[in-house]
C-alpha cells in the first residue's frame, strides 16, 4: 500500500516534470484510486485534477477556422 507522502510526491512529480498527456491524467487518476475515498487527499487532488484538466483544454488549439472566414 502506497502512503498519502507518497501520493503526494509522484502527484507532483507528474505535474511537475514533462508534458501534460492523456496518459499523464490516467496515471493521476490511479494515484487518486490508492487513496481511501474519505481521505481528505483524495478530495483535494480530485480537485486540482479538474482544475487541471479544465487549464489543459484551454491550453489546446482549438480548429482554426477557414482562410475564406478569416479575410471576411
Amino acid at each position: 500500500m502506497v502512503s498519502p507522502q507518497q501520493i503526494s510526491l509522484r502527484w507532483r512529480q507528474l505535474f511537475c516534470t514533462g508534458p501534460i498527456t492523456e496518459e499523464t491524467f490516467q496515471k493521476a487518476e490511479r494515484l487518486l484510486e490508492a487513496l481511501r475515498p474519505e481521505d481528505p487527499l483524495r478530495h483535494r487532488l480530485f480537485q486540482e485534477l479538474q482544475e487541471i484538466r479544465r487549464i489543459h483544454a484551454q491550453k489546446r488549439p482549438s480548429h482554426k477556422p477557414s482562410k475564406r472566414l478569416q479575410s471576411v
